[in-house]
């Protein structure tokens, strides 16, 4: 995509984990929306998440930070667990897209959810396939699935790394029933902690986040296809792990009591503006 007169770049980015590439972020003030520039292309996007520090299709525990972030990440099952049961009007079939090693549907399928996945990275999806009676598909699948066939779909750090985003969204929709629930966590660049950390804010991940969302945005992209934001909800965890991993990249040592400090902050700022590091969108058809 080429820049337009409407789009400005609002700060330039490295690729901390992989390629150390350096990346623009050209701010859509319409949408109030950050896009990563330039996107790689579909056949080279694999090739970022080529790395055994990419936590979220690995099982490791190898450090203090990989062990901190699985705790976090079992507390964090349990409440979405409650949180789509919530949502569930007694039907309870569940597609997560983007599942990663599966730990969610896992959870959600011994509580009696039908699941599905779909997840494109190999590796990880072989893991969720052991833990889900092979419920969990490459990315292909999603347009197998028949219209209307889920009550809640999920994506919990997903939306951002979709390439064809309203293409994306308007197929996730198809596949909701009438009274379905769409469910998408995202980082929020309009938090504390992204704006203290600016260029070495973790939660920018370029190039493997296409895109980068206010909470304008995700409802402005959401109305496109006639659904809207029903509820936001804090991830509270999501200001004290990215803080940390940005401490990293900022001085390149991992300072738990400065992140654990910038986190705390950015939480306290947010009881106010609502602007936490993360939030989760609870999103249905039709005029909130």
């Amino acid at each position: 995509m080429s820049k337009t007169v409407d789009q400005n770049i609002y700060l330039e980015v490295k690729d901390h984990s992989v390629s150390g590439e350096v990346f623009q972020l050209l701010k859509h003030e319409d949408l109030e929306m950050l896009e990563t520039f330039p996107q790689p292309s579909l056949d080279k996007l694999p090739q970022y998440y080529q790395s055994e520090d990419y936590i979220s299709h690995t099982e490791a525990k190898r450090n203090l930070f990989e062990k901190a972030y699985h705790i976090v990440k079992s507390i964090a099952l349990k409440r979405k667990l409650t949180l789509i049961n919530r949502l569930s009007n007694g039907e309870k079939t569940l597609l997560d897209i983007g599942c990663g090693t599966g730990d969610f549907l896992q959870i959600a399928q011994k509580d009696r959810w039908i699941v599905s996945g779909i997840e494109p990275n190999e590796q990880a999806r072989e893991l969720a396939n052991q833990k889900t009676r092979n419920k969990v598909f490459d990315i292909d699948y999603l347009l197998k699935f028949e219209p209307h066939s889920f009550d809640v779909i999920t994506l919990w750090h997903v939306l951002e790394h979709l390439p064809k985003l309203n293409a994306q969204i308007s197929v996730i929709e198809s596949l909701l029933k009438p009274n379905g629930a769409l469910v998408i966590a995202v980082p929020n660049y309009k938090s504390y902690d992204a704006h203290h950390y600016k260029e070495f804010w973790a939660a920018f991940d370029v190039p493997r986040h296409l895109w980068h969302f206010s909470q304008s945005a995700i409802s402005k992209l959401v109305s496109n296809v006639g659904m809207s934001v029903y509820q936001t909800l804090p991830m509270k965890f999501d200001a004290f792990y990215v803080s940390l991993l940005s401490e990293k990249y900022k001085s390149g040592i991992m300072n738990p009591f400065k992140a654990f400090w910038v986190g705390w902050r950015s939480n306290s700022k947010a009881r106010s503006s609502g602007e936490y590091s993360s939030l989760i969108y609870v999103i249905k058809r039709g005029e909130n």
